[in-house]
């Protein structure tokens, strides 16, 4: 936190340090920040909660949001672009350039950053390397490392009869057991759905702006946060929601 706030101190010729002892006090001077722009001095759930309430005030667009990331869980920060090292991301609070990302929002307005993925455990594995374009490396990053694997021990996740549809159109219905959903960002303003059905059933990939799930009491994995159990949420990507603070290229 010292080398984070010299180094920012240093750069910049105005620098406000907050340190707020609760969410309430966080949004609190995020709401009275006036014309400054928000950093973060925190993990991913500190991006987290700030883009949230960011996005419930309707204050998304006003500014980029930049961060530090400090302690372990910084692992969505990272694939966002955003440097591990304490010095280089404070730098790049000074020196870097907005990168617009898309966000997922759903009926009850969760949000999310990264990666989805039904059940909770880790998401779906896409081997087939011909799949990824070179636009969607960043992408292919946040699906692999936004989400902790099942516990050593763990029993692995149970066929699961889900109705999955990608704008409008039927992808799994009740009838089709499932063993997996993973959603993840996508270029163009949509996110890619993946859909692995049980041995010897056809998988399904889709892209789409809006993808909605139901069923019989299930649970999520939204970025690092379990939700649930739930009988049908709704997604929908909006593009270009906001701005992240990363180095220039």
């Amino acid at each position: 936190m010292r080398i984070a706030k010299d180094v920012l101190c240093a750069g910049a010729p105005s620098v406000k340090i907050v340190f707020p002892e609760s969410a309430e006090e966080a949004e609190r001077a995020l709401a009275h920040r006036g014309r400054r722009h928000p950093v973060v001095l925190g993990d991913d759930q500190a991006l987290l909660r700030t883009v949230r309430a960011m996005h419930r005030d309707r204050t998304l667009h006003e500014a980029p949001v930049s961060l530090v990331p400090i302690g372990p869980r910084s692992t969505l920060a990272r694939a966002l672009g955003v440097p591990g090292d304490v010095p280089a991301a404070a730098r790049a609070v000074l020196d870097g350039a907005p990168r617009e990302l898309d966000l997922l929002v759903d009926e009850s307005g969760g949000i999310v950053l990264g990666a989805l993925s039904i059940p909770c455990g880790s998401p779906v594995s896409h081997t087939a390397a011909h799949w990824w374009t070179p636009v969607e490396k960043t992408a292919r990053s946040l699906v692999r490392t936004l989400t902790a694997p099942i516990p050593a021990g763990a029993h692995p996740p149970p066929r699961q009869r889900l109705r999955v549809e990608a704008d409008g159109v039927l992808l799994a219905d009740l009838d089709q057991p499932v063993q997996e959903i993973s959603v993840r960002p996508a270029p163009a303003g949509f996110a890619e759905v993946y859909v692995r059905r049980t041995e010897g059933a056809s998988h399904v990939r889709a892209t789409a702006r809006t993808i909605t799930v139901s069923g019989r009491d299930f649970r999520y994995r939204a970025d690092s946060a379990i939700t649930g159990p739930v009988r049908t949420r709704t997604w929908t990507v909006e593009p270009a929601a906001w701005r992240l603070t990363v180095p220039r290229r």
